[in-house]
């Protein structure tokens, strides 16, 4: 089981997406598909895929958080004709915020928002061997800007099997960008790589709820220890989110989750879903009390 997962909030386009991106990469499926009713949202759909073997979770739950370029997702690709591909299959509906072209660190690079907002940086790696085809990407604009460092430091202090990358700094002449603030920051949280970076221009985004990262915790210890490192905003706790000191949202689940959710019995599901809706940190034995009743 992946430790972190992505997670990817929609008005009502969970399931047409999900469709739309396993059809871009090789390797690629539906995990589970689960809908949960009287939620505050109403009727939810919670999707899982995978993406080039890695998971990813969809929601649609209404039009109450938009995606932004804080959170983007960068494909690596051996090929130009894979970079054209994949851009033109994702600009279809979308706008492009970097366009597709030649930059000082790629031979062929696009950064866009696709059709449902999603932001995706496309770059050709060369021969570079691909590791992981997809890498969450946060960019730390506006109050969070020079902050990117001590992100990078704090989550991997929190996560096991966590390592520090590659880190390049803004120099001299960056304006307005600072200098020793972070042009690109590579590190790994539990077998995921991210990278991070800082941008001081002009941005009306940041980091909110519509993109937040699932962390599976198979003990209440294990959710106990991560809610207390992480959270850090307790108006923003409820159903098991939480917001960190960056702005950055988590979810902490406990791996059960994914087995009730998976067995499909309404009677169980709605009572699950009654008793964790009453919770800010979730309670294992409690989600056990009302599975079993």
């Amino acid at each position: 089981m992946q430790k972190i997962i992505p997670h990817l909030w929609f008005d009502q386009e969970a399931d047409e997406a999900s469709q739309f991106y396993m059809s871009l990469f090789e390797d690629s499926k539906l995990r589970d598909k689960t809908v949960l009713h009287s939620t505050p949202s109403g009727t939810v759909e919670l999707i899982t895929i995978e993406l080039a073997g890695q998971e990813f979770m969809l929601l649609s739950a209404g039009p109450y958080f938009k995606f932004t370029p804080a959170v983007s997702f960068v494909i690596a690709c051996n090929t130009v004709d894979e970079v054209d591909r994949l851009w033109e299959q994702l600009i279809d509906g979308g706008v492009a915020l970097m366009p597709l072209s030649e930059y000082p660190f790629s031979e062929k690079y696009g950064w866009l928002n696709d059709r449902y907002g999603l932001s995706w940086q496309i770059m050709y790696m060369g021969d570079v061997e691909i590791k992981q085809k997809i890498t969450p990407a946060l960019l730390f604009v506006g109050e969070q800007c020079g902050k990117a460092e001590e992100a990078i430091n704090h989550y991997t202090s929190v996560f096991q099997h966590s390592t520090i990358g590659n880190i390049i700094k803004y120099g001299e002449n960056a304006a307005p960008d600072k200098p020793g603030t972070i042009m690109q920051g590579a590190f790994t949280l539990e077998n995921l790589n991210f990278t991070a970076m800082d941008s001081a221009h002009e941005h009306p985004f940041t980091f909110n709820e519509a993109i937040s990262f699932l962390v599976n915790c198979d003990t209440q210890e294990e959710i106990d220890y991560y809610w207390e490192k992480l959270s850090a905003f307790p108006e923003a706790e409820q159903c098991g989110w939480l917001k960190d000191k960056f702005g950055l949202s988590w979810q902490i689940n406990p791996s059960i989750m994914n087995k009730i959710m998976e067995e499909k019995d309404p009677e169980k599901l709605a009572k699950v879903t009654e008793a964790f809706l009453k919770m800010k940190k979730f309670n294992i034995a409690e989600l056990v009390k009302a599975y079993e009743s």
